[in-house]
């Protein structure tokens, strides 16, 4: 996006790529369906940006979700809006997109260098890399915009490397750390046995005064899914300061727990434990099994109505970085300009997933990116002295 930015101007644009190829996180961010932005309205988008919501407020304000819509929409690729009010091109995929795109930029006379790694600056704060050819080398830019994401996902790419670089030259950067991410649970040998790989749908989570609607999926080691990865910051946070965290679920979101009391009541006389909780209850096994896991079963059916409608799961760790869906934290907004300029570093600029905010999945990480990227693309003009209508 800053490259475009730069290149509709009339800039020389070289885009340096670590990676045999462009775009691999973008590519695998599609493998299940594009989500390119979200449909909320423009206050209630930018909440989901927490404490990162004031800084980025400007940028989301020039390219907003409906800009990004018409951007794609140019491109040949038209959007729909889903019933979660997810947004997505209606080829579901990347790959379209990214190839228009690149052919876009080619037409621009963008110029791509793959396998090139940013390993430092020089003392003119050139950046100079690592070709896959012959020793490092800087580059007579007049400009640089970093886009080199956060640390998840490193195979891709971003691997957090450039932090070591950054902190080097006295920029602060906060600890990066896992976001949209899964935790470990110490399941009982049936738990991680029997149910492991499968889905708890249509489920109320809690954690704090938060309460939302999603779904977890559990896994060997704890919990998965969009549900979970909502949550996930706070829940993360509890983690590292108390050692822990308890995400309460209610397996029956829709019933009261007297009308849930009631159906179990009405339950056959005779009938198993386990037959009460898949018809009475409606439970799957494994909405069954994570009732059990707490301990021996309530007795009483207003106590059995209480357990399914808040079952406690304790949270213990933190899943790997290289897993999470995205990264919490990275240069901090305080060392950058309002064009996200590095302060330290004139002619140097950053966007992206490696600036220190964070969002919950469902269109807010790619719009951000894209609107980050605009503004660096943007700051970089005004750097050099181009100011285009």
């Amino acid at each position: 996006m800053a490259a475009e930015t730069l290149a509709q101007a009339g800039v020389k644009v070289i885009i340096y790529d670590r990676m045999p190829s462009l775009a691999r996180k973008f590519l695998l961010a599609g493998r299940g369906g594009l989500n390119l932005t979200h449909s909320d309205p423009f206050e209630l988008f930018t909440e989901k940006y927490g404490s990162a919501q004031g800084p980025l407020l400007p940028m989301l304000e020039a390219f907003p979700p409906s800009a990004l819509i018409k951007w794609c929409e140019a491109l040949g690729e038209e959007t729909f809006v889903g019933t979660s009010g997810r947004v997505f091109p209606k080829s579901f995929k990347a790959s379209p997109l990214l190839r228009r795109w690149l052919r876009r930029l080619e037409s621009q006379g963008v110029e791509v260098r793959l396998r090139h790694a940013l390993v430092g600056f020089d003392a003119h704060n050139k950046p100079i890399f690592q070709g896959p050819e012959g020793s490092p080398a800087s580059v007579d830019a007049d400009a640089t915009i970093l886009a080199l994401g956060g640390a998840s996902w490193p195979r891709l790419g971003s691997d957090g490397s450039w932090v070591d670089t950054l902190q080097g030259k006295g920029v602060t950067v906060a600890p990066l750390r896992a976001a949209n991410c899964g935790f470990d649970v110490t399941w009982s040998p049936f738990m991680r046995e029997k149910c492991a790989g499968q889905p708890l749908k249509n489920v109320a989570l809690t954690f704090g005064r938060t309460r939302i609607r999603g779904e977890a999926m559990i896994s060997t080691t704890g919990l998965e899914g969009s549900g979970v990865y909502a949550l996930s910051g706070p829940i993360r946070d509890a983690i590292e300061s108390q050692g822990f965290a308890t995400l309460w679920f209610d397996l029956r979101p829709d019933m009261t727990q007297r009308e849930l009391a009631l159906r179990l009541l009405e339950a056959k006389t005779g009938q198993s434990t386990a037959n009460v909780l898949r018809k009475a209850a409606g439970l799957t096994p494994a909405g069954a099994g994570l009732v059990r896991e707490p301990g021996p079963l309530p007795k009483t059916a207003d106590d059995l109505a209480k357990r399914i409608k808040g079952v406690p799961v304790q949270l213990t760790g933190v899943r790997p970085i290289a897993r999470a869906i995205s990264t919490a934290g990275g240069v901090t907004f305080g060392e950058l300009d309002e064009n996200l300029m590095v302060k330290r570093l004139p002619g140097v600029f950053a966007a992206g997933e490696m600036l220190d905010w964070e969002a919950p999945t469902g269109g807010y990480l790619l719009q951000a990116c894209f609107a980050t990227g605009r503004t660096a693309g943007r700051g970089a003009l005004s750097y050099l002295g181009i100011f285009p209508e």
